[in-house]
Protein backbone atom coordinates (compact mmCIF):
# COMPACT_ATOMS: atom_id res chain seq x y z
CA UNK A 1 0.00 0.00 0.00
CA UNK A 2 1.15 3.46 -0.71
CA UNK A 3 2.18 5.83 1.86
CA UNK A 4 0.26 8.75 2.28
CA UNK A 5 1.76 11.82 2.40
CA UNK A 6 0.01 13.63 4.68
CA UNK A 7 1.09 10.60 7.15
CA UNK A 8 4.63 10.95 6.13
CA UNK A 9 4.48 14.57 6.82
CA UNK A 10 2.92 13.93 10.43
CA UNK A 11 5.76 11.27 11.69
CA UNK A 12 8.23 13.39 10.14
CA UNK A 13 6.92 16.45 12.35
CA UNK A 14 6.65 14.10 15.49
CA UNK A 15 10.65 12.93 14.82
CA UNK A 16 11.93 16.57 14.52
CA UNK A 17 10.16 17.49 17.49
CA UNK A 18 11.41 14.14 19.40
CA UNK A 19 15.02 14.95 18.34
CA UNK A 20 14.96 18.61 19.87
CA UNK A 21 12.88 17.40 22.73
CA UNK A 22 15.34 15.22 24.08
CA UNK A 23 18.10 17.91 23.64
CA UNK A 24 16.08 20.93 24.77
CA UNK A 25 16.21 21.00 28.43
CA UNK A 26 19.97 21.65 27.96
CA UNK A 27 19.69 24.55 26.36
CA UNK A 28 16.35 26.03 27.86
CA UNK A 29 17.30 29.06 29.89
CA UNK A 30 16.31 29.14 33.43
CA UNK A 31 13.18 30.68 33.36
CA UNK A 32 11.84 27.93 31.50
CA UNK A 33 13.30 25.21 33.80
CA UNK A 34 12.59 27.02 37.32
CA UNK A 35 9.09 25.76 37.43
CA UNK A 36 10.39 22.51 36.56
CA UNK A 37 12.81 22.07 39.40
CA UNK A 38 10.34 23.82 41.89
CA UNK A 39 7.58 20.69 40.42
CA UNK A 40 10.26 18.06 41.04
CA UNK A 41 11.59 19.18 44.65
CA UNK A 42 8.72 20.61 46.00
CA UNK A 43 11.05 22.31 48.95
CA UNK A 44 7.22 23.67 50.39
CA UNK A 45 5.98 19.94 51.07
CA UNK A 46 3.23 20.61 48.61
CA UNK A 47 2.53 17.47 47.39
CA UNK A 48 -0.15 15.69 48.03
CA UNK A 49 -2.90 18.71 48.32
CA UNK A 50 -5.55 19.34 46.00
CA UNK A 51 -4.61 22.18 43.85
CA UNK A 52 -2.75 22.51 40.85
CA UNK A 53 0.80 22.28 42.17
CA UNK A 54 -0.03 19.18 44.64
CA UNK A 55 -1.61 17.30 42.41
CA UNK A 56 1.44 17.52 39.45
CA UNK A 57 3.85 16.95 42.16
CA UNK A 58 2.55 14.00 43.23
CA UNK A 59 2.24 12.88 39.24
CA UNK A 60 5.14 13.12 39.11
CA UNK A 61 6.41 11.56 42.40
CA UNK A 62 4.55 8.64 42.02
CA UNK A 63 4.54 7.49 38.86
CA UNK A 64 8.56 7.65 39.45
CA UNK A 65 8.59 10.49 36.27
CA UNK A 66 10.43 13.03 38.68
CA UNK A 67 13.47 10.77 39.09
CA UNK A 68 14.03 10.35 35.11
CA UNK A 69 16.47 12.85 33.68
CA UNK A 70 14.78 15.45 31.94
CA UNK A 71 16.30 14.43 28.45
CA UNK A 72 13.80 11.01 29.00
CA UNK A 73 11.14 12.69 30.49
CA UNK A 74 10.85 15.03 27.44
CA UNK A 75 10.96 11.81 25.34
CA UNK A 76 8.00 10.33 27.14
CA UNK A 77 6.07 12.88 27.74
CA UNK A 78 5.90 13.66 23.56
CA UNK A 79 5.46 10.66 23.01
CA UNK A 80 2.36 10.10 24.85
CA UNK A 81 0.60 13.50 23.73
CA UNK A 82 2.05 12.32 20.21
CA UNK A 83 0.12 9.28 19.95
CA UNK A 84 -2.65 11.02 21.33
CA UNK A 85 -2.89 13.50 18.90
CA UNK A 86 -2.56 10.73 16.08
CA UNK A 87 -5.72 9.47 17.89
CA UNK A 88 -7.87 12.34 16.53
CA UNK A 89 -6.43 11.44 12.87
CA UNK A 90 -4.18 12.99 10.34
CA UNK A 91 -6.01 15.03 8.02
CA UNK A 92 -6.46 15.10 4.69
CA UNK A 93 -4.07 17.55 3.22
CA UNK A 94 -1.77 17.78 6.07
CA UNK A 95 1.42 17.44 3.95
CA UNK A 96 0.05 21.23 2.29
CA UNK A 97 0.41 24.57 3.10
CA UNK A 98 -2.96 25.58 4.19
CA UNK A 99 -3.32 28.20 7.18
CA UNK A 100 -4.64 25.74 9.39
CA UNK A 101 -1.90 23.71 8.82
CA UNK A 102 0.63 25.80 9.98
CA UNK A 103 -1.60 26.80 13.09
CA UNK A 104 -1.15 23.41 14.26
CA UNK A 105 2.20 22.07 12.87
CA UNK A 106 3.79 25.50 14.34
CA UNK A 107 2.08 24.58 17.94
CA UNK A 108 3.46 21.01 17.69
CA UNK A 109 6.71 22.75 17.16
CA UNK A 110 6.47 24.24 20.71
CA UNK A 111 6.68 20.98 22.15
CA UNK A 112 10.38 20.95 22.65
CA UNK A 113 10.15 24.38 24.78
CA UNK A 114 7.47 23.54 26.99
CA UNK A 115 6.86 19.74 27.06
CA UNK A 116 10.55 18.69 28.14
CA UNK A 117 10.31 19.05 31.41
CA UNK A 118 7.69 18.54 34.22
CA UNK A 119 5.16 20.98 33.64
CA UNK A 120 1.68 21.21 34.30
CA UNK A 121 0.51 21.57 30.45
CA UNK A 122 1.20 17.59 30.57
CA UNK A 123 -1.74 16.80 32.43
CA UNK A 124 -3.91 19.66 30.68
CA UNK A 125 -3.23 18.09 27.73
CA UNK A 126 -4.13 14.51 28.94
CA UNK A 127 -7.77 16.73 29.85
CA UNK A 128 -8.70 18.37 26.80
CA UNK A 129 -7.79 15.09 24.89
CA UNK A 130 -10.76 13.37 27.03
CA UNK A 131 -12.79 16.35 26.64
CA UNK A 132 -12.46 15.88 23.24
CA UNK A 133 -12.74 12.75 22.31
CA UNK A 134 -15.44 12.71 24.30
CA UNK A 135 -17.57 15.44 21.58
CA UNK A 136 -16.16 13.10 19.43
CA UNK A 137 -18.45 10.12 20.17
CA UNK A 138 -21.04 10.90 18.06
CA UNK A 139 -22.32 14.15 16.06
CA UNK A 140 -25.24 15.55 17.99
CA UNK A 141 -24.00 16.28 21.71
CA UNK A 142 -27.43 15.12 24.02
CA UNK A 143 -27.65 17.52 27.16
CA UNK A 144 -26.75 14.58 29.22
CA UNK A 145 -23.50 14.50 27.52
CA UNK A 146 -23.46 17.95 27.68
CA UNK A 147 -23.71 18.25 31.62
CA UNK A 148 -21.22 15.61 31.94
CA UNK A 149 -18.52 17.85 30.11
CA UNK A 150 -19.44 20.85 32.00
CA UNK A 151 -19.00 19.02 35.34
CA UNK A 152 -15.82 17.50 33.73
CA UNK A 153 -14.61 21.60 33.35
CA UNK A 154 -15.66 22.41 37.13
CA UNK A 155 -13.95 19.25 38.59
CA UNK A 156 -10.62 20.16 36.79
CA UNK A 157 -10.97 24.00 37.24
CA UNK A 158 -11.72 23.41 41.04
CA UNK A 159 -8.82 21.20 42.00
CA UNK A 160 -6.00 21.95 38.68
CA UNK A 161 -6.46 24.99 37.52
CA UNK A 162 -9.37 27.69 38.48
CA UNK A 163 -9.91 29.33 35.22
CA UNK A 164 -11.59 26.55 33.43
CA UNK A 165 -14.22 26.38 35.84
CA UNK A 166 -15.23 29.90 33.34
CA UNK A 167 -15.18 27.88 30.51
CA UNK A 168 -18.78 26.93 30.45
CA UNK A 169 -20.64 29.39 31.71
CA UNK A 170 -18.79 31.60 28.59
CA UNK A 171 -19.29 28.77 26.29
CA UNK A 172 -23.18 28.19 27.15
CA UNK A 173 -23.99 32.25 26.76
CA UNK A 174 -22.19 32.14 23.41
CA UNK A 175 -24.02 28.78 22.28
CA UNK A 176 -27.09 30.88 23.01
CA UNK A 177 -26.14 33.96 21.02
CA UNK A 178 -25.17 31.64 18.01
CA UNK A 179 -28.61 30.69 17.75
CA UNK A 180 -29.98 34.05 17.30
CA UNK A 181 -30.92 35.85 13.85
CA UNK A 182 -28.64 38.91 14.00
CA UNK A 183 -26.59 40.80 11.95
CA UNK A 184 -22.79 40.37 12.43
CA UNK A 185 -23.09 37.19 14.28
CA UNK A 186 -19.27 36.60 14.48
CA UNK A 187 -19.01 40.07 16.05
CA UNK A 188 -21.70 39.03 18.66
CA UNK A 189 -20.65 35.92 19.35
CA UNK A 190 -16.86 37.34 20.34
CA UNK A 191 -18.04 39.90 21.95
CA UNK A 192 -20.43 38.02 24.06
CA UNK A 193 -17.83 35.92 25.18
CA UNK A 194 -15.54 38.89 26.58
CA UNK A 195 -18.73 40.33 28.34
CA UNK A 196 -19.39 37.41 29.79
CA UNK A 197 -16.03 37.38 31.93
CA UNK A 198 -16.61 40.99 32.35
CA UNK A 199 -20.00 40.20 34.21
CA UNK A 200 -18.33 36.81 35.92
CA UNK A 201 -15.27 39.18 37.20
CA UNK A 202 -17.40 41.80 38.09
CA UNK A 203 -19.60 39.40 40.20
CA UNK A 204 -16.37 37.69 41.75
CA UNK A 205 -15.13 41.81 42.58
CA UNK A 206 -18.49 42.04 44.76
CA UNK A 207 -18.00 38.87 47.06
CA UNK A 208 -13.57 38.99 47.22
CA UNK A 209 -13.20 43.13 46.95
CA UNK A 210 -11.13 43.01 44.01
CA UNK A 211 -11.54 42.00 40.23
CA UNK A 212 -10.32 39.04 38.26
CA UNK A 213 -8.18 40.52 36.30
CA UNK A 214 -6.31 42.06 39.31
CA UNK A 215 -6.18 39.07 40.91
CA UNK A 216 -4.52 37.35 38.43
CA UNK A 217 -2.67 39.08 35.85
CA UNK A 218 -2.07 42.35 37.25
CA UNK A 219 -0.85 41.26 40.67
CA UNK A 220 1.25 38.71 38.88
CA UNK A 221 3.10 41.47 36.80
CA UNK A 222 3.41 44.05 39.79
CA UNK A 223 6.16 41.21 41.57
CA UNK A 224 7.30 40.74 38.90
CA UNK A 225 7.46 43.83 36.70
CA UNK A 226 11.44 44.78 36.63
CA UNK A 227 12.47 41.16 35.51
CA UNK A 228 14.35 39.99 32.18
CA UNK A 229 11.07 37.59 31.57
CA UNK A 230 8.29 40.46 32.17
CA UNK A 231 9.30 42.39 28.58
CA UNK A 232 6.48 40.83 27.31
CA UNK A 233 4.36 41.65 30.42
CA UNK A 234 0.33 42.44 29.52
CA UNK A 235 -0.11 45.94 31.84
CA UNK A 236 -3.51 46.91 31.74
CA UNK A 237 -3.19 50.89 30.72
CA UNK A 238 -6.62 51.18 33.24
CA UNK A 239 -6.27 49.89 36.80
CA UNK A 240 -8.72 47.75 37.38
CA UNK A 241 -10.70 48.56 40.71
CA UNK A 242 -13.63 49.74 39.08
CA UNK A 243 -15.93 48.05 37.04
CA UNK A 244 -14.78 50.36 34.03
CA UNK A 245 -11.37 49.79 34.74
CA UNK A 246 -11.64 46.14 34.96
CA UNK A 247 -13.81 45.77 31.87
CA UNK A 248 -10.93 48.11 29.76
CA UNK A 249 -8.40 45.34 31.51
CA UNK A 250 -10.38 42.19 30.36
CA UNK A 251 -11.06 44.00 26.92
CA UNK A 252 -7.19 45.03 26.43
CA UNK A 253 -5.99 41.27 27.68
CA UNK A 254 -8.34 39.84 25.09
CA UNK A 255 -6.80 41.74 21.80
CA UNK A 256 -3.02 42.08 23.37
CA UNK A 257 -3.35 38.22 23.46
CA UNK A 258 -5.81 37.14 20.70
CA UNK A 259 -4.73 40.41 18.07
CA UNK A 260 -1.09 41.13 19.88
CA UNK A 261 -1.04 43.88 17.35
CA UNK A 262 1.68 45.50 20.45
CA UNK A 263 3.67 42.61 20.40
CA UNK A 264 4.94 44.52 16.85
CA UNK A 265 7.19 46.59 18.71
CA UNK A 266 9.56 43.35 19.89
CA UNK A 267 11.10 43.46 16.62
CA UNK A 268 14.22 42.80 18.40
CA UNK A 269 12.84 39.63 19.53
CA UNK A 270 12.10 36.90 16.68
CA UNK A 271 10.27 34.85 19.47
CA UNK A 272 7.94 37.39 20.20
CA UNK A 273 7.12 38.63 16.26
CA UNK A 274 6.79 34.96 15.45
CA UNK A 275 4.03 34.35 18.40
CA UNK A 276 2.38 37.58 16.63
CA UNK A 277 2.31 35.88 13.45
CA UNK A 278 1.31 32.73 14.72
CA UNK A 279 -1.52 34.16 16.80
CA UNK A 280 -2.76 36.16 13.60
CA UNK A 281 -3.03 32.53 11.75
CA UNK A 282 -5.07 30.79 14.56
CA UNK A 283 -7.68 33.81 14.76
CA UNK A 284 -7.93 34.10 11.11
CA UNK A 285 -8.35 30.13 10.37
CA UNK A 286 -10.70 30.33 13.40
CA UNK A 287 -12.68 32.94 12.29
CA UNK A 288 -13.25 31.24 8.40
CA UNK A 289 -13.66 27.58 9.91
CA UNK A 290 -16.34 29.01 12.43
CA UNK A 291 -18.20 31.25 9.97
CA UNK A 292 -18.22 28.13 8.04
CA UNK A 293 -19.86 26.28 10.96
CA UNK A 294 -22.57 27.99 12.29
CA UNK A 295 -24.35 27.90 8.98
CA UNK A 296 -25.46 24.35 9.76
CA UNK A 297 -27.95 23.57 12.08
CA UNK A 298 -27.17 20.97 13.71
CA UNK A 299 -23.58 19.23 13.96
CA UNK A 300 -23.53 20.11 17.57
CA UNK A 301 -20.20 17.99 17.90
CA UNK A 302 -18.12 20.57 16.28
CA UNK A 303 -20.29 23.63 17.14
CA UNK A 304 -19.35 22.44 21.02
CA UNK A 305 -15.36 22.33 19.89
CA UNK A 306 -15.52 26.13 18.48
CA UNK A 307 -17.68 27.43 22.12
CA UNK A 308 -15.46 26.20 24.16
CA UNK A 309 -12.14 27.35 22.40
CA UNK A 310 -14.29 30.86 21.39
CA UNK A 311 -14.56 30.58 25.45
CA UNK A 312 -10.74 29.78 26.53
CA UNK A 313 -9.94 32.82 24.24
CA UNK A 314 -11.83 35.40 25.72
CA UNK A 315 -11.12 33.95 29.51
CA UNK A 316 -7.12 34.27 28.81
CA UNK A 317 -7.83 38.10 28.71
CA UNK A 318 -8.68 37.58 32.36
CA UNK A 319 -5.67 36.06 33.38
CA UNK A 320 -2.98 35.69 30.92
CA UNK A 321 0.16 37.64 31.79
CA UNK A 322 2.21 38.03 29.12
CA UNK A 323 2.77 36.80 25.93
CA UNK A 324 4.99 33.79 26.50
CA UNK A 325 2.36 32.41 28.79
CA UNK A 326 -0.02 32.76 26.23
CA UNK A 327 1.19 30.03 23.74
CA UNK A 328 2.33 27.62 26.24
CA UNK A 329 -1.67 27.80 27.43
CA UNK A 330 -2.29 27.00 24.06
CA UNK A 331 0.16 24.82 23.56
CA UNK A 332 -2.17 22.73 26.66
CA UNK A 333 -5.20 22.79 24.86
CA UNK A 334 -3.39 21.55 21.63
CA UNK A 335 -6.72 18.75 21.25
CA UNK A 336 -9.05 21.57 20.94
CA UNK A 337 -7.13 23.83 18.56
CA UNK A 338 -6.45 20.48 16.07
CA UNK A 339 -10.67 19.84 16.16
CA UNK A 340 -11.30 23.27 15.11
CA UNK A 341 -8.71 23.59 12.43
CA UNK A 342 -9.17 20.20 10.81
CA UNK A 343 -13.28 20.07 11.75
CA UNK A 344 -14.45 19.19 8.25
CA UNK A 345 -11.11 17.36 7.30
CA UNK A 346 -11.63 13.62 6.31
CA UNK A 347 -8.73 12.03 8.64
CA UNK A 348 -5.97 8.90 8.33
Amino acid sequence: MKSKKEVLTFYLLIIIVLVASFFAPNVLPEKYISDAVLIIEDPNNEKGRLDSYGIIMSFYHYTGLGKLNYNIIALIQIIIISILVRRLGIPKNFHRFFLSNFVVAALIFTMPVYLSIPTKEFLNLIFIYIIVKILKEKEVVSLKKLAFLITLFFLFGYFYRIYYVLIPPVAIAVSAVSKLKTRFKLVNIFLTSILICVFISFSYGLVKGEYMSYSTREKVNEQRINESNAQTAIVSPVKPDSLLGESTSIFYGYFSVNFPVEGLKFYNKPQALLFVFWQFSLITALLINFSKEIKFKHRTQQKWIFYFLISYLAIQGIFEPDLGSSIRHKLGILPLIYEAMFYNRSRY
